[in-house]
């Protein structure tokens, strides 16, 4: 599937506090923690458990979530389908909507089980 400019803003508006009960549903309900959901997001962004819980607390948007975020340098490694789209051939003037499906991505390993070393990527050597 193709990003559109609508469906980037859509998502951009979106409050991340709304959504975050859903992973948080998702990986209890699939024998994961909120803990490994926090390591998962601090890997993603840079933010530490209280700097995330104060962006939930202050209800920013994905938008403004992921402008406060400092992405980890690796994140590029994160390829495949989320949500029917290729991550990687999403376009960079959707790079949002990227760091986005990034996130899903992420927790969607983690509910599947994947180990936390797999969905923490470091580059081959």
């Amino acid at each position: 599937m193709k990003v559109t400019a609508e469906k980037n803003e859509k998502v951009a508006n979106m409050i991340f506090a709304s959504i975050y009960p859903h992973y948080v549903n998702r990986l209890e309900k699939n024998g994961r923690t909120k803990e490994e959901l926090h390591k998962v997001i601090e890997w993603l962004t840079g933010f530490d458990e209280d700097k995330l819980l104060a962006l939930i607390k202050e209800k920013v948007t994905f938008k403004t979530f992921f402008q406060k975020a400092k992405i980890h340098p690796n994140a590029y490694l994160i390829k495949g389908v989320i949500c029917g789209y290729r991550i990687e051939e999403i376009e960079d003037k959707f790079e949002l909507y990227r760091q986005c499906r990034y996130l899903d991505k992420l927790v969607d390993e983690l509910a599947k089980g994947s180990k936390m070393e797999k969905i923490l990527r470091e580059e081959k050597k």
